[in-house]
């Protein structure tokens, strides 16, 4: 499949312009009678941190794991390189208790729980929002009311000029590392209320980037000094998918299907300055779902969605100074949903939702899991100023393994509260809050693998406590058009606490019950938009992040009250746009302060902070019916050395450039 995609992307450079997909209308005027259009206002209650395919479009974002990077109060994982593993959690909870959701579904991995984020590429996302807690929203399926935190993935919304029936757009990215990244995206609107999408994407890296790799001992003498050629980076990857989007009165449907293949190698951690380099991961993952909304003239509404997946994943380790591996894993994934919601009042609703899914999992334990979960949610208003949303979700797990004879059934409830309150007439000004208790069950490897697994592990419980301010004000033709700034407080209390390390491997992990954690913290936005003339305009954002996350389990321990591994004390990013006609001039800066790589908080596992600064310059071009687009990245400008995660050093400064044809 990779040779004919090769083949396909390297015909495509020289057919691309012979082809022009239109239809032509005919010539005639048209009088449309007047529609008047009744919608119910909705306004989230607290609403998400969002990035939209614009900004995506102009931050220096390979995949979306690196875009998500500018989310406040966020943790990202990464082990450096185009095909390194990146995992993301938020306000410290861990990446167990981050739903993330693509077009509304779960994407699940029930093996490890690790959802890799670098798989997923930006060129069919149209938005990426982030929720704490829940999304502000009770017409969901009930699983969505499960996870302490969620990211939802939205595909692009297929848009058609007046004279055309179909787009196409083809790029191409090179750069650092012999990136080569060629992609085509084709939408085709089969009648009026059918369209079809398709976009794949081919990724080839040697993955080789130069690293300095410097160690210096408690007492401030240097260890050692290297630098050195990242090597076993490399990647071949396909991302394949499609769409069939259909429009009817009062809803819509959509069939989607995903599939993609990688080989790549898995870079080993450097200790002692060893190198390790035997490892190898070949990836095959599709699934295919289908969602169904429906909207009734007396109030009720209701949602269907349904998903089918299938992973396969082989693991080889040939270093020779390690143990041996080559190991299949085979997981099956099946879900169904139905939501109901009905307006009791104008500004009253209530919802149901049922949801089952069952997991399979084979190879080094046979294991079957089926879940099911029940939520009741109901949302009202009162006098416009004040809103709340409150559910409580009904979680029953039944697991079946050879492990054991009898897995326990767990049961849970988990309830939710969501208010926001307008002290002023105007909307400017909104005071929010909000309390949920999650919950999540151990993953099949933290049950059964057989180095680390405990079968009789205790699930993980939080409950997650917050207070926030929002201040929010549009003004068009202005100087200052758009200002924003939010500040939450938030506290979380985290019971049988699991956190991962990786173990050699990235692909397996070591597992540790910390017991109880106390996380507390703040974080802040601001955004500002200045129209400086008719065309120029510059955009400014502004994160912030101070938490605190220790460990309460012993007042015996060494660590009692020492922070979490891995979680900074403050963090933040910066982000500046600048618009001219059809330029853009963008940058962008990440800062992780001080932390430690193991439990103890001594000298010894001390990490320093690292920071990055990118800049790119991007030029939009019209030529009759085809529009081009040129963009050259910097990443890493001043070239730092750092690590996100101890031993796997991060590259240093790179390259990277974009050229689209869309027609």
């Amino acid at each position: 499949m990779k040779r004919l995609l090769k083949i396909f992307f390297s015909s495509l450079c020289f057919l691309f312009h012979t082809h022009v997909f239109s239809q032509n209308m005919a010539d005639t005027i048209m009088l449309l009678q007047e529609v008047e259009v009744v919608a119910k206002k909705y306004t989230e209650v607290i609403p998400a941190q969002k990035l939209e395919s614009k900004e995506l479009q102009r931050l220096n974002s390979f995949s979306v794991s690196d875009a998500i990077r500018y989310f406040a109060g966020v943790q990202i994982k990464d082990y450096g390189g185009v095909g390194g593993l990146k995992t993301v959690n938020i306000r410290s909870m861990g990446t167990n208790h981050m739903g993330v959701f693509y077009n509304g579904i779960q994407l699940g991995n029930a093996q490890n729980g690790q959802i890799d984020l670098g798989k997923f590429s930006l060129d069919n996302i149209g938005e990426i929002s982030l929720y704490n807690g829940q999304k502000s929203e009770i017409f969901q399926s009930a699983k969505e009311f499960g996870p302490a935190g969620s990211i939802y993935l939205t595909t692009r919304r297929p848009r058609f000029e007046e004279d055309k029936s179909a787009n196409i757009k083809a790029g191409l990215r090179f750069g650092s590392f012999d990136l080569l990244n060629p992609s085509v995206l084709f939408d085709y609107k089969i009648k009026d209320n059918l369209v079809a999408t398709f976009n794949c994407e081919w990724i080839n890296s040697s993955g080789k980037y130069k690293f300095r790799y410097q160690r210096v001992t408690p007492y401030g003498e240097i260890a050692y000094d290297t630098t050195a050629v990242r090597n076993n980076g490399d990647i071949d990857a396909v991302r394949m998918e499609g769409s069939l989007n259909g429009y009817m009165p009062g809803g819509n449907w959509k069939i989607h299907v995903y599939h993609y293949e990688s080989e790549r190698g898995v870079p080993g951690a450097i200790v002692n300055n060893v190198w390790r380099r035997g490892e190898r991961l070949w990836d095959k993952n599709s699934f295919i779902q289908y969602s169904l909304t429906k909207e009734f003239g007396f109030g009720y509404s209701y949602k269907v969605n349904m998903k089918y997946a299938n992973d396969f994943t082989h693991y080889v380790n040939n270093d020779n100074k390690l143990i041996s591996v080559d190991n299949i894993y085979k997981q099956k994934e099946a879900f169904a949903s139905v939501a109901n919601k009905y307006s009791v009042l104008k500004n009253w609703d209530l919802s149901l939702a049922y949801d089952i899914q069952w997991n399979g999992l084979s190879e080094f334990a046979d294991v079957n899991r089926l879940s099911q979960w029940v939520s009741v949610a109901t949302a009202f208003t009162i006098a416009d100023k004040f809103k709340t949303q409150a559910s409580i979700l009904a979680t029953v797990i039944n697991e079946e393994s050879r492990e054991r004879e009898s897995a326990p059934v767990r049961k849970k409830l988990t309830p939710a509260v969501f208010m926001s309150y307008q002290p002023f007439n105007s909307s400017d000004l909104v005071l929010r809050a909000f309390y949920k208790r999650s919950f999540r069950m151990p993953s099949f490897n933290d049950l059964y693998y057989t180095d680390m697994g405990n079968a009789y592990l205790n699930p993980e419980t939080a409950d997650q406590y917050n207070v926030g301010i929002l201040y929010d004000k549009n003004r068009e033709n202005r100087f200052l058009s758009k200002f924003h700034v939010g500040v939450d407080a938030y506290y979380n209390l985290v019971k049988d606490k699991i956190v991962a390390y990786p173990k050699g491997q990235q692909f397996r992990w070591t597992m540790l019950n910390l017991g109880e954690v106390d996380i507390r913290g703040i974080d802040a936005t601001m955004m500002m938009t200045f129209d400086l003339s008719g065309s120029l305009s510059l955009t400014g954002k502004v994160q912030y992040t101070y938490q605190e996350a220790i460990d309460i389990t012993d007042e015996s321990d060494n660590y009692y009250k020492h922070q979490i591994p891995y979680i900074p004390w403050r963090s933040g990013s910066a982000i500046g746009m600048l618009s001219w006609k059809e330029w853009g001039l963008n940058y962008s800066f990440i800062y992780v302060g001080e932390r430690y790589n193991q439990q103890e908080n001594i000298r010894y596992n001390h990490t320093q902070p690292w920071y990055t600064h990118d800049v790119s310059i991007s030029k939009n071009l019209k030529l009759k019916s085809c529009e081009m687009r040129f963009s050259a990245e910097i990443n890493n400008l001043l070239s730092q050395d750092y690590d996100v995660i101890l031993n796997y050093p991060m590259p240093e400064r790179n390259y990277r450039f974009v050229v689209s044809v869309s027609l």
